[in-house]
């Protein structure tokens, strides 16, 4: 992609470029001027998280839609898989989500849908990117052709009564669970789904104050949640992310389950059902080794695809695939929705466990993980990996060393400005020297 796309839309700290009121008002008029060959009037749902900059962004964003002679739909805070909902059932030409996801409350970010509620493809981002770059001199309207901006103060309920609509109320019924919500755009909802479902809820990390998002909480800081579902003696817990799109889990003996075991039980229990399309799971090239044995061990396909649920959605497409997903917790359903949402991939994964008899702690053991080290290394800039002669030595070393029975993948992260390392080997101690000795090099050369 160009200077502002990356794998998961625009990102970068709010205030500053390209994060800036200015530049999201005109990153709402571009999605009007793209979509002005389809209709003379865009109509473009916008929702946010919780994030103390978000407000001001969304606002800045209708702004433009506005301005540019388009409909803005503003729907508040909600959970990004919520806003790709309501965008399809509004038949809206974008959908525009104001968050950084699972990043610190200081950066914020902008995804775009599309009127299917999938996100929008490389060559749409790529012709919004050249009209927010390119300067435009495009008069704007007056009159009757400025657009409008409405509220909408339905899109949760009905996002709320989707989920519930597609949820195995038996198999939650029965079940006491945890749910940190990362004080995100979940706060409100997950904890009314699962009552809703009638479970017994302990909700934590629920008072977001815009400032608090994915501090010391959420899928990516799962001690929190290991700790009180111990404490509640509960039958699982779920760690949403800020947006709520992706989520891990920890089963009832505190084992924090990522992705790719979700995704290991959900893909027996389909297949048991005749449900997994084409004998076939998509996850990208972070999966673990132990999930592509445990597909095999289950006769199923595994398909890998580059970072990012969109580019697991594309070769989902292209396998006629149901499932697939990714080990931070994005995980598809696709024949429910096309994107990435954590609220119905923890259903599902209750349903599976429910449907293979299973507690949950034995569903997720049908994958054993094979010892992996992820180290993110910040980073000053981002050439080619294969230009940092350092770099390319220590991998170079490590891939000699672990032979057969390992892995190295590094790259740049697409969404903040550092350098995933991850290495997986045999034992922990060995998977860890080797992907220690790769940061450090990254580290010297970029960091």
């Amino acid at each position: 992609m160009g200077r502002l796309f990356g794998t998961d839309g625009i990102r970068g700290v709010a205030n500053r470029p390209p994060m800036t009121a200015e530049d999201a008002m005109v990153v709402g008029r571009a999605c009007v001027w793209h979509m002005k060959t389809l209709t003379d009037v865009p109509l473009i749902v916008i929702g946010r998280d919780t994030r103390q900059s978000s407000p001001m962004l969304e606002a800045a964003v209708a702004a433009g839609v506005a301005s540019a002679g388009g409909e803005a739909v503003t729907v508040g805070v909600v959970p990004t898989p919520c806003l790709a909902h309501i965008a399809d059932r509004f038949d809206a030409h974008i959908g525009i989500m104001i968050s950084a996801s699972h990043n610190p409350f200081e950066d914020n970010g902008i995804k775009l849908f599309g009127p299917n509620g999938t996100k929008l493809p490389d060559s749409a981002e790529a012709a919004i990117e050249s009209l927010v770059l390119a300067p435009d001199r495009r008069q704007m309207p007056v009159g009757k052709g400025v657009g409008w901006v409405r509220r909408d103060e339905d899109a949760a309920e009905d996002y709320l009564q989707f989920l519930i609509s597609h949820s195995p109320c038996s198999a939650v019924a029965r079940m006491k669970v945890v749910l940190d919500c990362a004080n995100g755009a979940a706060s409100e909802l997950a904890p009314s789904l699962f009552r809703a479902l009638h479970a017994r809820v302990k909700a934590i990390n629920i008072l977001p104050n815009g400032v608090n998002i994915n501090d010391n909480c959420g899928s990516q800081h799962p001690g929190a949640l290991r700790e009180a579902v111990l404490k509640e003696k509960a039958d699982v817990g779920f760690a949403f992310d800020g947006d709520a799109d992706r989520v891990i889990a920890v089963d009832e003996t505190g084992r924090v389950l990522q992705g790719d075991e979700m995704v290991a039980a959900c893909a027996a229990w389909m297949k048991a059902g005749g449900t997994l399309r084409n004998g076939v799971v998509v996850t990208t090239v972070m999966s673990n080794f132990g999930l592509g044995r445990a597909l095999a061990g289950l006769g199923i396909r595994h398909e890998t695809a580059a970072v990012g649920d969109r580019n697991v959605l594309v070769k989902m497409d292209e396998e006629g695939a149901s499932l697939g997903g990714e080990d931070s917790g994005h995980i598809i359903f696709r024949d429910i929705r096309a994107t990435g949402d954590g609220m119905l991939a923890a259903l599902q994964f209750l349903a599976a466990c429910d449907g293979l008899g299973l507690p949950v702690s034995k569903a997720a053991s049908i994958m054993l993980r094979s010892p992996q080290k992820i180290i993110n290394v910040p980073v000053s800039r981002k050439p080619p990996l294969e230009s940092l002669a350092g770099v390319c030595a220590a991998i170079e070393s490590a891939e000699k060393e672990l032979g057969a029975e390992g892995r190295v993948l590094v790259r740049h992260s697409g969404t903040q400005q550092m350098c995933r390392v991850m290495v997986e080997g045999p034992t922990d101690d060995l998977t860890g020297r080797l992907c220690r000795a790769i940061a450090d090099a990254v580290k010297t050369a970029i960091g």
